[in-house]
């Protein structure tokens, strides 16, 4: 079993709790809009880390990180991108990919709106973990916790930071 600690948009800004929110999960993965080499530099040096670049990224995060990032832990595939949209309204040619790649979880940042759902057409779980950055338009910073264990996502926990 791993413990994920999922995040996106922090925009430059870490919040001091997503240490302490993740302090017990096995991997942080961040769905783009990092913003800056150092924020990055922290979360890896904090636990094993993966992430993909977003849109406001600069050329310094695009050469570490990928556009799509495609792997699997624990049995279950995952997609990871930043700009993705969600089941019935995907960002264009993401579905397409998705189709190809057929991963069982796929997430996705740019939103600011903390999404979960399933796409029984695909066959997947859609998760977007909001934004935790003080950028953006959103009024909450939101974090997703949950768990991988033999081809299954389970104990989904959504994170509330405080102001």
């Amino acid at each position: 079993m791993k413990k994920i600690g999922l995040m996106s948009d922090t925009h430059s800004y870490l919040h001091p709790q997503v240490f302490k929110y993740f302090d017990k999960v096995d991997e942080v993965w961040h769905a783009g809009d990092i913003g800056t080499t150092d924020l990055a530099d922290q979360l890896e040096a904090f636990k094993p880390f993966r992430a993909v670049y977003g849109n406001i990224d600069g050329a310094d995060l695009r050469v570490r990180y990928p556009l799509n990032l495609e792997f699997t832990v624990e049995n279950v595939p995952v997609f990871i991108t930043h700009i993705g949209g969600y089941p019935g309204k995907y960002a264009p040619g993401v579905k397409e990919l998705l189709l190809k790649s057929t991963p069982k979880l796929f997430i996705c940042g740019h939103s600011h709106i903390l999404k979960v759902m399933p796409d029984p057409a695909l066959k997947l779980l859609h998760m977007n973990p909001g934004a935790c950055g003080q950028q953006g338009w959103h009024k909450v910073k939101t974090l997703l916790r949950f768990d991988l264990a033999d081809g299954n996502i389970s104990n989904l926990e959504v994170i509330e930071l405080p102001k």
